[in-house]
């Protein structure tokens, strides 16, 4: 029996299907790079998905995320007549359930070898012995943070990061830099994505804080990273002392 085919709109949920359903996969975004040398049909990006090229594939599930992707691109799809699964996802727990979903909805017999490992991983991460508050910027010009309820958030609370806006009323607020140094967190923690700060590229706006350049991929994906997610961001927020 021949595996369904699937277009994923979701870059850290193409890695999972691409790596745990052989064949299933058909199409992917222009921002799913991992794994790497990915060679499915390109649909576009995750905000402007090209409706005509999914169609034509004629898969038999759209993976989705309410949060990566826009609902009328969404709606488009199921008018067309394609299956769409939307996947939400805010904590490490609902990361876990979500990768499951899916990945039977690709027809996986099992459950891959890396889930289990990642779970294990996250399992064996000790309380932590300190908790140090941050500033997470996500975006610059203008300046954009964590704020309520992010999986990112919730990774860096079970390293003993508390992230100041996670009780702001909103998910990834605008805020001056101005009010974001005020703050004086313990840390900032900078991603290199979905902005790529860098050494030379954020830093130099927190004068005086100490900064964590962190990946992004192990902080804001759900997928075969998780495994090494928590030596990796340990490793990079240990590294950030006053």
């Amino acid at each position: 029996m021949s595996p369904p085919r699937v277009v994923c709109l979701v870059p850290s949920l193409t890695e999972a299907v691409a790596l745990s359903a052989p064949g299933a996969l058909v199409g992917a975004t222009d921002w799913c790079t991992h794994p790497a040398g990915l060679d499915v049909v390109r649909v576009g990006g995750t905000k402007n998905p090209k409706i005509d090229t999914i169609t034509a594939l004629a898969p038999d599930v759209v993976i989705a995320n309410e949060e990566e992707n826009r609902e009328p691109d969404l709606a488009a799809l199921r008018a067309a007549g394609l299956r769409v699964l939307v996947t939400e996802v805010r904590t490490l727990p609902q990361a876990f359930a979500e990768l499951d979903r899916v990945l039977t909805a690709c027809g996986t017999a099992a459950r891959p070898r890396w889930l289990e490992e990642a779970e294990a991983a996250w399992e064996a991460l000790p309380a932590p012995r300190e908790r140090r508050t941050a500033v997470v910027p996500v975006w610059r010009r203008p300046w954009m943070v964590l704020g309520r309820d992010t999986f990112a958030g919730d990774l860096l609370s079970r390293l003993g990061v508390h992230h100041l806006y996670a009780g702001h009323p909103e998910r990834y607020p605008r805020l001056p830099l101005e009010h974001l140094r005020a703050a004086r967190p313990d840390l900032v923690v900078l991603p290199d994505e979905p902005y790529r700060f860098t050494a030379d590229d954020g830093p130099e706006a927190f004068a005086g804080l100490p900064c964590a350049l962190v990946s992004g991929r192990h902080l804001t994906w759900y997928g075969p990273s998780l495994a090494e997610a928590p030596t990796v961001l340990g490793r990079a927020l240990r590294a950030a002392r006053r």
